[in-house]
């Protein structure tokens, strides 16, 4: 990805030397500076969000998230392990909030607590990973300050489009996660027992 990233920069740095060379170094410093003014204006976004979810952990919701989340997860991941629901839960409830970064740290916690150390991605790491990049977004924090920062008139005009899309490609993506696991489970089972 770095790759691209570098020769579709030296790509534009090359065709603004040839179409408007005086331009080059005024565009590359206002870049700049929006890409600072961004990060310290999304700062304030996160630092609210992350503060919340302490809080949520510190006062024991987290545990009551996990135990009110914990039917769904045992179901999708098929564990009983708490640490393991804790986690995804925190994670899931990060997601519905709109705070992915947020939702990074309890994501890897939980890929780690179920590897099962053979090297490859077991069901419910693969489901985790599915739910992580098609969830449920009730309020989507990260997007709607993207849209504040940018001057946007009605940052969260934004809201039911994003439930209703987040909830289809959720839908959507768990189903064929589920219907996959089914089939190689399916296939398994087969190649165990070969017909004679």
């Amino acid at each position: 990805m770095n790759k691209i990233w570098a020769l579709l920069m030296l790509a534009s740095i090359i065709l603004l030397i040839f179409t408007n060379p005086s331009a080059l170094v005024t565009e590359m410093t206002e870049s700049a500076m929006g890409v600072i003014n961004l990060c310290v204006e999304l700062v304030a976004v996160y630092a609210i969000w992350l503060g919340i979810l302490e809080i949520v952990d510190k006062t024991g919701l987290s545990e009551k998230l996990a135990k009110l989340l914990s039917p769904l997860i045992r179901f999708l991941f098929k564990t009983n392990d708490p640490e393991i629901i804790k986690m995804i839960a925190m994670n899931m409830s990060s997601n519905i909030l709109g705070v992915g970064n947020a939702a990074t740290p309890c994501g890897i916690k939980a890929m780690k607590l179920m590897d099962d150390k053979s090297g490859k991605a077991t069901p419910a790491m693969i489901m985790l990973l599915v739910v992580n990049a098609t969830s449920i977004q009730l309020l989507p924090t990260t997007t709607i300050g993207l849209r504040t920062a940018a001057g946007s008139v009605s940052p969260t005009d934004i809201m039911i489009p994003t439930l209703v899309a987040t909830f289809i490609t959720a839908v959507f993506g768990i189903s064929l996660t589920l219907l996959i696991q089914r089939v190689f489970k399916r296939r398994k089972k087969k190649s165990l027992f070969p017909t004679i």
